[in-house]
């Protein structure tokens, strides 16, 4: 039985608010939709055409499939529903030719809709793809009422093909998928506020590891039966990313598994991967520009240039990283017994700090729960010595204004009390700009002490 499509509203109906000026103008619109690999980019689309009702073309470009994918999307437009798809030519000798013949057999009155998926497996081996699709649609598609869909996993590549400079420039709008939300990872596992969460810690809000997660499944019952399971979405869509995302970077993935095993800091991570200088710094240049990896920098009103950190930017590759990669062998040998163990040993410390940023972007999307803020971030010294959990400013990384100041402590008994906030009430005379500011605090397990604090629990966090 096929799951229930739950989340990805805000999506829909900007979907639909597309078709509708296709249907208003009575001309094509262009929508060009990236977003991280497994995210759920297909199936997103996928549910919005069904709903449609509409004639629909769906290609997918396939990797090392330079040579056939023109014939490739010839048996697509053929097999689609579009009223005409048998009069489509069966082996067009180029992406123009192809591409004026969709023209052709599309509807002139009726809508329609045409998906290309995995455009950047085009662009990077056919230089004449995008000027054949820029010339299409501009003499033959766009007049014709049609919404044209390009589709990619390779986010900067899909930024760079709507830059400036590019055929496709300055023709049609963007969309960004996003993973499932914390809210839809609690409506899919059927999770309280505070086992969701760290049901997102595991997952991501990857939709297809959400739908191995058996309703009302404990995390820990969870990672028992996927652990043991070589073939579980939770084991391999890991190395599926990589794979995809950076087949050749070698230096890249070694980089990202550094930061993935816990290194933060540029000198922890050039000691550990061995690479320095101008090496490591393109490696991390490379994993920044395919938001792969995340910069934080310490957020109050005085620049702090040496302090940033790197982290994996996706939650579930930072559980990935942390705790399966380096025990594929083990898991594929039957020993998932002893990368359970590692997994339950390591479990709190990890989470409490792979937590921070999923909770810091749900106060800044919140509304009431915190001052409003332009950014909310952390701050910590360059020794460490002293940590801050939350900032919240005007903007960032340089504030004019700290809006609040506030710890997480996301334990599984032990409830905020005075000892925790004596200690942020100190480290906010460290903090430039902070002094004065309100004190805010998210617990996993309650309070003990709440007086001059805005105590905010997981239930705050996903139902709000």
């Amino acid at each position: 039985m096929a799951r229930e499509f739950i989340g990805r509203q805000r999506e829909l109906e900007f979907l639909d608010a597309r078709l509708s000026e296709v249907e208003r103008q009575g001309q094509g619109q262009y929508l060009a939709v990236r977003g991280r690999r497994r995210v759920g980019k297909s199936r997103l689309l996928a549910e919005f055409t069904t709903r449609s009702g509409l004639p629909v073309v769906d290609f997918v470009a396939e990797i090392g499939r330079e040579g056939t994918q023109l014939a490739t999307f010839a048996q697509a437009v053929r097999t689609s529903t579009l009223p005409d798809a048998t009069a489509y030519p069966q082996a067009p000798d180029s992406w123009s030719q192809a591409l004026r013949s969709l023209a052709l057999v599309l509807p002139n009155q009726g809508l329609s809709i045409v998906v290309i998926d995995e455009v950047p497996y085009l662009t990077r081996h056919d230089l004449a793809f995008e000027s054949a699709l820029q010339a299409a649609w501009d003499r033959f598609l766009s007049p014709l009422p049609v919404l044209l869909i390009l589709v990619g996993s390779d986010q900067s590549e899909m930024e760079r093909i709507g830059g400036y400079g590019r055929p496709m420039y300055g023709r049609g709008t963007e969309m960004v998928v996003q993973p499932l939300s914390v809210a839809d990872t609690a409506q899919l596992t059927g999770l309280e506020p505070d086992q969701a969460i760290d049901a997102h810690l595991v997952t991501g809000g990857m939709p297809m590891l959400l739908a191995e997660w058996r309703r009302g499944e404990p995390v820990d019952a969870y990672l028992s039966r996927a652990v043991s399971d070589p073939l579980s979405a939770l084991i391999v869509s890991g190395e599926r990313v990589l794979s995809s995302e950076f087949p050749t970077q070698a230096n890249a993935r070694s980089v990202l598994g550094v930061i993935g095993s816990g290194e933060r800091t540029f000198t922890a991570i050039s000691h550990k991967s061995g690479m320095a200088g101008t090496s490591l710094e393109r490696a991390l240049s490379l994993l920044v520009d395919r938001q792969a990896v995340a910069v934080d920098a310490p957020l109050s009103t005085r620049a702090h240039p040496k302090g940033n950190r790197y982290r994996v930017a996706d939650p579930y590759l930072r559980f990935w990283f942390r705790f399966l990669a380096g025990r594929i062998t083990d898991i594929e040998a039957g020993r998932a017994d002893t990368v359970l163990a590692a997994i339950r040993s390591g479990w709190s410390p990890w989470r409490g700090k792979a937590v921070e940023p999923i909770i810091r972007d749900l106060l800044w999307r919140s509304r009431g729960l915190v001052p409003d803020s332009g950014a909310v971030g952390g701050w910590w010294t360059r020794n460490n010595a002293v940590e801050v959990g939350l900032v919240g400013a005007d903007r960032g990384p340089v504030a004019d204004e700290i809006t609040f100041l506030g710890l997480i402590k996301w334990r599984d008994r032990a409830p905020i009390d005075t000892d925790d906030l004596l200690a942020l009430v100190k480290a906010r005379d460290l903090v430039p700009g902070a002094q004065g500011a309100p004190l805010v605090a998210v617990s996993r397990s309650g309070f003990t002490v709440s007086e001059g604090l805005t105590t905010i629990t997981p239930e705050d966090l996903v139902r709000r």
